[in-house]
């Protein structure tokens, strides 16, 4: 049935996987009890650190003969990546010729649509061909899903209600388009965070998750910049942090506060830092290429920096050692709280899409739609396998209970079209 498609096939290594070990980077996901370690329910998954909470095989490398459970058509453009809760994945999308933008959910188990909900029937924002009208994560407690979108001149924060009604919207802040907007939300405890970084001066603020109700608003430096806000426990307690438009700067996650700054960052940043309990990393590439890892305890210690270009795909971290993608292709892997250079090695072309921790694996995925599997260790790059589908994918992959969730597209000529496909035995 799947034959009339392009797959490729190149190894096929059977990975089985355990629990992965919590992090000073763990999500508070298990305060909201109507989530389970077998969703993602957010940007950057459970724990927040692009790592899979795991309890059976996964197929990594897959074999595109026996692991495909099911793909389905998704209508109109984006590169957000899926949200999976309960029976649901929660997708945001783009039909860039009417500029709407919409939120559309399928059936976990089978890939039907459930439902389809246009959030903005107009007004999508559209400018850097490698970005799109729906470049933003789903995010959801279990209880309700919200979601960023740039529309007419200014980023809207939207909650809607499992079955797609509409519940509350607010706008951020104007919006003046430079590449592209992709800014997921961030939940933590009653809160639900949104940040939009323009040259006329953007905003990060903080809502109510069950009514909008605005409970604190920051301005931000007037220079465009694309990273998610994430709420880390590092330094021994709650902050959250945002990289980009020159600094790094930490917040208190329930009143705003800036707690530090430091000139830690570049001025444009894609990538949502991750930690080791004391530092978080910054990473960009324009106007310059550049990495720091930064002291979280106040001290506006810079701890170490290089040049690498790390600027869109976001990094793993496990016991004491940092995995990156370059853009350009090439992975890398440092001491995390040295800097020092363990190794680096080319997989492919240009990578979009952020890495995937799964126990002692990296899976990275290329923008051929190229997927490859390395061993998360410091000695060198050990190349797993292999393994492709489609023909480009710029959204992140996604790994829950067992399954891998891709947004892929396909072209026929030039004519270009989307499928979620979900990868398992």
């Amino acid at each position: 049935m799947l034959a009339h498609y392009r797959f490729l096939f190149l190894s096929l290594i059977s990975v089985t996987l355990c629990l992965s070990v919590a992090t000073p980077a763990q999500a508070q996901w298990s305060s909201y009890p109507k989530l389970t370690d077998k969703d993602w329910p957010w940007w950057r998954g459970p724990n927040l650190d692009g790592s899979a909470n795991l309890t059976k095989e996964v197929p990594l490398p897959w074999d595109s003969e026996k692991d495909v459970k099911w793909m389905v058509e998704v209508p109109g453009r984006g590169h957000g990546s899926p949200t999976i809760a309960g029976d649901s994945i929660y997708l945001a999308t783009c039909d860039e010729s009417q500029g709407s933008q919409s939120i559309l959910a399928f059936d976990r188990q089978t890939g039907q649509r459930k439902w389809a909900t246009v959030v903005h029937e107009k007004g999508a924002m559209l400018k850097n061909a490698k970005s799109s009208g729906a470049s933003s994560s789903v995010a959801t407690d279990g209880e309700r899903l919200y979601i960023n979108f740039a529309t007419e001149g200014k980023v809207i924060l939207s909650a809607l209600s499992l079955e797609g009604r509409i519940l509350w919207q607010e706008t951020v802040c104007d919006y003046q388009i430079h590449q592209g907007y992709g800014a997921s939300p961030a939940l933590y405890e009653h809160l639900v965070y949104s940040v939009a970084d323009t040259k006329g001066g953007g905003a990060i603020a903080a809502f109510e998750r069950t009514t909008g109700k605005l409970v604190w608003k920051q301005p931000r430096p007037s220079n465009p910049n694309y990273p998610s806000p994430i709420v880390l426990t590092v330094a021994g307690k709650p902050q959250l942090i945002l990289t980009g438009c020159d600094k790094t700067i930490s917040y208190h996650p329930k009143t705003g506060e800036v707690l530090w700054e430091v000139a830690g960052a570049t001025t444009e940043c894609v990538t949502t830092t991750v930690t080791d309990g004391q530092h978080v990393y910054s990473s960009g590439g324009y106007p310059k290429n550049h990495m720091s890892a930064i002291r979280a305890d106040g001290s506006q210690t810079i701890a170490w920096e290089n040049d690498e270009r790390v600027y869109v795909p976001s990094m793993v971290i496990k016991d004491g050692y940092l995995y990156a993608v370059l853009d350009a292709g090439i992975a890398a892997c440092w001491k995390a709280d040295t800097g020092k250079q363990m190794w680096k090695g080319r997989l492919g072309s240009d990578i979009s899409a952020s890495l995937i921790l799964v126990g002692n694996k990296i899976y990275a995925i290329n923008e051929k739609s190229e997927g490859f599997v390395f061993e998360a260790t410091p000695k060198e790059l050990k190349l797993l396998g292999k393994c492709s589908i489609g023909d480009e994918m710029f959204a992140s992959p996604v790994i829950a209970d067992g399954c891998i969730y891709l947004r892929v597209a396909f072209y026929d000529g030039d004519k270009r079209s989307e499928r979620l496909v979900c990868i398992g035995r």
